[in-house]
């Protein structure tokens, strides 16, 4: 039930309570004054009718009976005894009795006061006064027929009264309760949109109490917004944060469902963005990973768990929650122990580079001072000691060279190359080499890709390893030609011999440190290993690209494309 129908159905019964209440009192208050009054008046008339009755006893019934007719009451006279001796309701002449009175009345008049009482008879109700007069008593009997018209007129009147105030005050009530119900539904509506997060209305009522909930839900509501924009603030950052973690990050509830997991967690794992993610025991592929899974969701934390997912190595931390469900951080350390591996492979290569060259100059020098060769011999040993010190020199000097590059520490002072110079100017390093093996070298420069901007130095550099390179693999009588060639954006230097060629699968790995494709002839040569990985460091650093084209028993081709430096007038131009 509404509280408006509620208010209305109280008034009601409030209403018909007092009502029946005034209703009942009215009745019994009005009844007695009636009763009370009638009770008077008989009394009064009574008195007239003793002071009217003749001295002739004879002629009192036709007295009485022209007196009652008068006044429309019944006139009955005693004696002392109680015997009636005329009563104007019977006829002259016929016996009356006593038994009209009560002895209360009786023994009241004859002790010289008035008596009444109101009888209930078949004939209806009628109310009895008896007054001493003489030497008997005069009573009088009157209907209550006016009386009990009196009070019906008067219930009637105050029961069409009763209904008009019972209709007015449930108007009123119904009107009351729906100036009370309306603002209180608004302010239902307002909770509700506070609910949905929708922008609540508040009611004006000018009901002060409901004034009073409408201000109190309002600082609710702004204090509410503020909390839910600083949670929503909180929020997105937090999301932000786990989002730009490069470590993967997965959240799961209690049922392994899934509810976070950032865009490192889904590149590892191989989803899209848009992709739905299985439940937690179902994400992981791999036995160890699918226990690390297991553990967590069982409640036990594991810490530094090392994976191997498909070709990535990951590392693994998960931790239960305490509302049930886990936190899984991936930690990607694939390049972390591939540098492990490329670090321990350089130690090891750098000791082994090192390691040839002081065991010849550790032997050739105990060889000298032990057994004191002849001077050619011993001239020898000092040569092939020179010579070997001289390669430790050059594998340290490019390492540090190396070193220097990839640290940043270096920076290309750009100006312009005439490329063909720098080619026969690292030609001439090894001219004599080249002789003495019958090796050709060609330089075909075009005018238009005749000028490189680049660093000089960097570019005689990586000339000289690129033709030193192809020369220790050329064989006799070979060939080894420069070429430029000018492009969109940028010039192309490519340097071909007719040597071997590399094989498919070692071309892609011919720009790391000490690899050698051909592992029995790179020593004797004196190559470092080191050449190719400066080539493409400093081609690198002038923001260009190098690649090798090779194919067994076709020579190698390796190019190196630097990008041409636009000016701040072109530059301007593009802009604008």
């Amino acid at each position: 039930m509404t509280l408006a129908r509620r208010l209305v159905f109280g008034t009601v019964l409030v209403l018909l309570f007092t009502i029946l209440v005034l209703i009942w009192s009215a009745e019994h208050s009005l009844r007695r004054s009636l009763e009370s009054e009638l009770a008077r008046t008989l009394r009064r008339e009574a008195g007239l009718v003793r002071e009217a009755l003749p001295p002739d006893s004879t002629a009192w019934p036709a007295t009485i009976r022209r007196l009652a007719r008068e006044n429309g009451i019944r006139i009955v006279l005693l004696d002392r005894a109680g015997r009636i001796h005329a009563d104007s309701d019977q006829p002259t002449g016929t016996a009356v009795g006593a038994e009209t009175f009560a002895d209360s009345e009786l023994e009241a008049a004859f002790a010289g006061t008035s008596g009444s009482v109101i009888r209930r008879e078949r004939e209806g109700a009628r109310m009895y006064v008896a007054l001493p007069s003489g030497p008997g008593v005069i009573g009088l009997v009157s209907s209550l027929d006016q009386v009990d018209e009196t009070v019906r007129q008067s219930q009637t009147a105050v029961a069409g009264g009763a209904i008009v105030a019972l209709a007015v005050g449930s108007l009123l009530a119904l009107l009351a309760g729906r100036s009370i119900t309306r603002p209180l539904g608004a302010l239902v509506a307002a909770s509700r949109a506070i609910a949905a997060g929708a922008l609540p209305r508040f009611p004006r009522s000018g009901v002060p109490d409901i004034d009073v909930l409408v201000q109190a839900l309002r600082e609710m509501h702004r204090q509410l917004a503020e909390r839910f924009d600083d949670l929503r603030r909180e929020r997105a950052e937090t999301a932000a944060l786990v989002e730009s973690m490069t470590e993967g990050v997965i959240a799961a509830d209690g049922r392994g469902r899934i509810t976070t997991a950032n865009a490192a967690a889904r590149r590892l794992l191989g989803y899209d963005a848009q992709q739905n993610l299985p439940d937690l025991r179902q994400l992981f592929r791999a036995k160890a990973a699918r226990e690390v899974v297991d553990a967590v969701l069982a409640g036990t934390t594991v810490q530094n768990r090392e994976l191997e997912l498909d070709e990535s190595m990951l590392i693994v931390n998960a931790r239960p929650l305490p509302a049930g469900g886990a936190v899984v951080v991936l930690h990607d350390v694939t390049e972390l122990r591939r540098l492990e591996a490329v670090r321990r492979d350089f130690v090891a290569n750098v000791s082994h580079e090192l390691k040839t060259p002081l065991t010849s100059i550790s032997g050739y020098a105990e060889t000298i001072l032990t057994d004191r060769p002849s001077p050619e011999l011993e001239r020898q040993f000092l040569e092939t000691i020179v010579s070997n010190a001289r390669r430790m020199q050059r594998l340290v000097d490019d390492l540090l060279d190396l070193s220097r590059i990839e640290s940043g520490r270096w920076q290309p002072a750009i100006e312009g190359v005439d490329v063909a110079a720098s080619a026969r100017e690292a030609w001439a390093g090894l001219g004599d080499r080249a002789a003495a093996r019958g090796v050709d070298f060609v330089v075909e420069v075009p005018p238009e890709a005749a000028m490189v901007e680049a660093d000089p130095d960097a570019v005689r550099q990586v000339l000289t390893n690129l033709l030193d390179n192809s020369l220790r693999y050329t064989p006799r009588g070979g060939r080894i030609t420069f070429r430029s060639r000018a492009e969109a954006d940028g010039v192309l230097l490519s340097v071909s011999d007719t040597g071997p060629g590399i094989s498919s699968e070692h071309l892609p790995r011919i720009f790391e440190r000490f690899y050698r494709a051909d592992q029995s002839r790179s020593r004797e040569e004196g190559g470092t290993g080191l050449g190719l990985a400066i080539v493409k460091h400093l081609v690198e650093a002038h923001g260009g690209r190098v690649w090798a084209e090779s194919e067994r028993g076709q020579g190698t081709t390796v190019h190196s494309w630097l990008p041409r430096v636009r000016s701040d007038d072109e530059e301007l131009g593009e802009r604008r």
